[in-house]
């Protein structure tokens, strides 16, 4: 055999045990087989036959890659030939030329999905031929196309198997998100019993507190002059100053209970769990539940402006709608204290050298109700639509990040990543039929003294109103 015109078969082995949805083509068993183009096709049949699993052969012509013929096209070749002989004497350069065919060529560091995918594009008759594998020492190994559709079927597999582990996890999570509803429904519930009591008991004291001190000014007409033991117990109890600040303090604690109230029915709201069929809802009242739901993390610094038009009720899951605007209005907060504090650790690192551009952070959240020429989804029947704009005027979101959360709304980046943006968009989309948009208008200036824009980032919410 000629040994300058051909290499000894060797498999590199491996490891298909560990597959994963990231596996590459360097974990599959590889065959190193070369000869050069002017090696007999007699000596590569040889060792065909010595190595029955070998699945071609790679072409060298000085030490280069040319080609690749596989065993099945060479003995292909040699049994429909009628003179078998003269083909066998002819070297590999002579055969190649005959049964030339495409190559698909990848690195071993191709996934082991796409280059399944890859392979079944190929045409029909060369769908059984062997992949050339270049590994990273630029050596081309032969990969047999079975392995690869047995790793493919495997990770396939795994991929289902992960996908349904991953849907018990979210079946788990969200009955467990409907029991902690179930319960802070109730516990909501144990506390507008004893605030309800105290609201209507508060107006009853008001009353009487009022008539008391209606009566005690009747016998101060009636009775001017005082005995010794009446003034010391009016200065001992400050009656004058009891006398101005208890109809304040009874006004307090019903503003109290009145404010206690609306928060735990907001709260209610926001727990409530969705029927099968929706049902009309106020979505003025719904975003006044979750702005009250988040104003221990406005804070004063934050100014929500709302500019409310005409909605009618409109048909929805609530508890759904309700976790959207959660999400969204969550997602302005986080906007505006993240600048906030940018903005405080910026200023006490370069002090008053430079002016500091600032702003009144904002939230806007407007309404309105619209018939456009042609729907944003031409599938849908609606002739009119609700439009929620939530805005912040906080930093404007990046090109890449604007990308980012756009791609999260894809059906594949959601199987990897659930964000609450991604859910919020498959709520609206998939359940209510409508769409989300995300905007961030580009910075009117360039001063380099103005670090953020006050056009932020704005998100709109389309409804149909059927």
């Amino acid at each position: 055999m000629s040994k300058e015109f051909i290499s000894s078969p060797y498999l590199w082995e491996g490891d298909n045990q560990d597959l994963s949805i990231d596996s590459t083509l360097g974990v599959l068993p590889l065959y190193s087989f070369a000869a050069d183009v002017n090696c007999p096709c007699a000596e590569v049949v040889e060792i065909f036959e010595k190595h029955s699993k070998l699945p071609g052969v790679i072409l060298l012509d000085r030490g280069k890659f040319v080609g690749m013929i596989s065993r099945l096209r060479l003995l292909e070749t040699l049994v429909l030939s009628e003179k078998q002989d003269l083909f066998l004497k002819k070297t590999l350069q002579f055969l190649y030329n005959y049964a030339r065919t495409d190559v698909l060529i990848l690195p071993e560091t191709t996934p082991i999905l796409a280059a399944a995918q890859m392979a079944l594009r190929r045409s029909s008759e060369l769908l059984g031929e062997p992949i050339v594998v270049q590994s990273e020492t630029q050596n081309h190994l032969l990969l047999d196309i079975h392995e690869l559709n047995i790793a493919h079927w495997q990770i396939r597999g795994i991929e289902t198997q992960v996908r349904y582990e991953r849907t018990q996890v979210q079946l788990i999570q969200s009955e467990k998100m409907a029991n902690l509803g179930r319960l802070v429904d109730g516990v909501a519930h144990e506390i507008l019993d004893p605030v309800g009591f105290i609201w209507g008991n508060l107006s009853h004291i008001s009353t009487y507190t009022e008539s008391l001190l209606n009566l005690i000014a009747g016998y101060e007409r009636s009775f001017p002059e005082e005995t010794e033991e009446i003034q010391e117990l009016k200065e001992e109890i400050e009656f004058e100053f009891l006398k101005q600040d208890l109809p304040r303090a009874i006004k307090s604690v019903k503003g109290g209970a009145e404010r206690l109230k609306k928060l735990v029915s907001s709260l209610q709201n926001f727990c409530h769990i969705d029927e099968v069929y929706p049902k009309p809802a106020d979505l003025h009242a719904m975003l006044d539940s979750i702005v009250l739901l988040l104003q221990s993390r406005l804070k004063s610094e934050i100014e929500i402006v709302k500019q409310y038009g005409d909605l009618p009720p409109i048909s929805c899951f609530a508890g759904q709608l309700n976790q959207v605007f959660m999400n969204i209005l969550s997602n302005a907060v986080d906007n505006l204290l993240n600048q906030a504090a940018y903005q405080e650790f910026t200023k006490e690192w370069r002090g008053d050298r430079q002016k500091f551009f600032t702003h009144k952070p904002r939230i806007i959240i407007k309404t309105t109700v619209f018939s456009p020429q042609a729907a944003s989804n031409p599938e849908s029947l609606a002739s009119r639509w609700i439009s929620i704009i939530i805005a912040d005027n906080g930093p404007s979101l990046s090109p890449k990040a604007l990308k980012q959360i756009l791609d999260s709304f894809s059906v594949e980046k959601r199987a990897e990543k659930e964000t609450s943006l991604a859910v919020s968009y498959q709520i609206i989309t998939a359940k209510h039929g409508g769409n989300l948009l995300v905007r961030s208008p580009d910075r009117k200036n360039n001063l380099s003294s103005e670090l953020f824009s006050t056009m932020g980032r704005e998100f709109e919410i389309l409804l149909p109103l059927v």
